[in-house]
């Protein structure tokens, strides 16, 4: 168990090709003609009371299956099993990145940055001194007002007095007593009339 976890984190990048009996630079169509061979000698309707071949054949076939997609050759060529382990996390695009960040270098920037700042984010301790703290607060002119929340309830009846001050009288109720009417006549004459 400890040595089939040792293999899949590792960083080498040779197993898979260990496994077609190819080298690492093989072409495509000598993978695909070492992985024809291999499943026809560890077919598991070849071999039906063998379980070997069967774990066997399954391997062939994972090897297979990453060797001939090309993004997943890239990936496991430069950083083994471990970069096809965080590409299935984080996703393909993703690998470079993890692993410049988990490199030497990144970790002893950021302890540095760390230590210097007293603090491991700089927005955090930006935030500290603008909001929590206060200090470097930025003070709004003499001349103006603080902002404040007003509820929906105040601003409709200010809207509605403002309007009103104005000589616009908003329409809040529909009429109750309606007399127009409305005619056909014929010779597709349509005509209007409203009783007074």
């Amino acid at each position: 168990m400890a040595e089939q976890r040792q293999r899949t984190l590792s960083t080498s990048g040779e197993a898979l090709y260990e496994i077609l009996a190819v080298g690492k630079g093989a072409t495509h169509d000598e993978i695909k003609k070492s992985y024809r061979k291999l499943a026809l000698k560890y077919h598991p309707d070849k071999n039906p009371d063998n379980p070997e071949a069967a774990e066997k054949f399954k391997e062939i076939n994972n090897a297979h299956a990453t060797l001939t997609d090309l993004s997943k050759r890239n990936i496991y060529d430069k950083y083994g099993s471990l970069g096809l382990y965080v590409a299935e996390q984080f996703g393909e695009e993703n690998v470079n990145t993890y692993f410049m960040l988990s490199s030497w270098w990144a970790k002893g920037l950021f302890a540095v940055c760390g230590l210097l700042t007293g603090c491991y984010l700089c927005c955090c301790l930006c935030c500290c001194f603008n909001c929590c703290c206060g200090k470097c607060k930025p003070k709004a002119p003499e001349g103006e007002q603080q902002e404040f929340c007003v509820s929906p309830e105040d601003l409709e009846e200010q809207i509605k007095n403002d309007m009103e001050r104005d000589g616009e009288t908003p329409i809040v109720l529909q009429p109750t007593k309606v007399t127009e009417k409305t005619q056909l006549i014929g010779d597709s004459h349509r005509s209007y009339c409203t009783d007074s």
